[in-house]
C-alpha cells in the first residue's frame, strides 16, 4: 500500500495509523518526499508503522543519510526518489554507497502530462547493477508492467491505472498477476 504525497499531506500520520491497524500484514510506503531534516521527519512515520519512507534524491546527503539511518534503526527501508534529479547515475551511486535500500525511478504527474515515461531512467539505474532494489512509478499500467519488470524493476507502483479504472480491484489483480507472473 502506498500513501501518496498529497494524501499524507492532507491527512497526516493518523491515516498511516489507521491503515496499519486495518492492514497489519501489508507493507506500507509513505511517500513523504522528504527534503530536509530526514531523521526527524521520517522517524514518527516509522514509529507509526511505515515500512518504507521516501526521501528526495535532490536533498542534501545529510538529509538522505538521516532517513537511511532512521530506517535502519527501526528495521525498515528508505527509498531515494530520483524525481527531478539531473545526474541520476551519480546520485544513485552515492545513495547506494550511503546505504539506501530502494532507488525510486519516478516519473511525476507533471512529467507524464508532458509525455515522459520512466523507461530510459530505469534502464540507466538498472544498468548500474548496484544491488539495491529499484522501484518504478509513473504511468505504469497493465500494458507496460511486464516491460518494467523485464527492464530491472523489483518494485512496481501502479497508481492511476488502478484508482482510475472502472474496476480498481480487477485492475490491481491484473497488474499483480503480470508483475508476479
Amino acid at each position: 500500500l502506498e500513501i501518496g504525497t498529497p494524501c499524507i499531506k492532507r491527512n497526516g500520520i493518523k491515516l498511516l495509523e489507521t491503515l496499519r491497524a486495518k492492514f497489519p500484514n501489508n507493507k506500507i510506503l509513505v511517500d513523504l518526499k522528504t527534503a530536509d531534516a530526514g531523521f526527524y521527519e521520517a522517524e514518527p512515520f516509522f514509529k507509526a508503522g511505515a515500512d518504507i519512507v521516501t526521501v528526495l534524491g535532490i536533498s542534501d546527503m545529510g538529509t538522505i543519510k538521516g532517513v537511511i539511518d532512521v530506517a535502519n534503526k527501526y528495521g525498515k527501508k528508505a527509498q531515494v526518489d530520483l524525481i527531478n534529479v539531473a545526474d541520476k547515475a551519480a546520485v544513485t551511486k552515492a545513495v547506494a554507497a550511503a546505504g539506501a535500500h530502494i532507488i525510486g525511478v519516478h516519473t511525476g504527474l507533471d512529467q507524464q502530462a508532458a509525455g515522459q515515461t520512466p523507461f530510459a531512467d530505469l534502464a540507466l539505474v538498472a544498468g548500474l547493477n548496484l544491488g539495491v532494489e529499484i522501484s518504478v512509478a509513473g504511468g505504469v499500467k497493465a500494458a507496460t508492467a511486464k516491460q518494467v519488470v523485464d527492464a530491472g524493476a523489483t518494485i512496481v507502483v501502479a497508481g492511476a491505472a488502478i484508482y482510475g479504472a472502472a474496476d480498481p480491484a480487477a485492475a490491481a489483480a491484473e497488474i499483480t498477476a503480470i508483475v508476479h507472473g
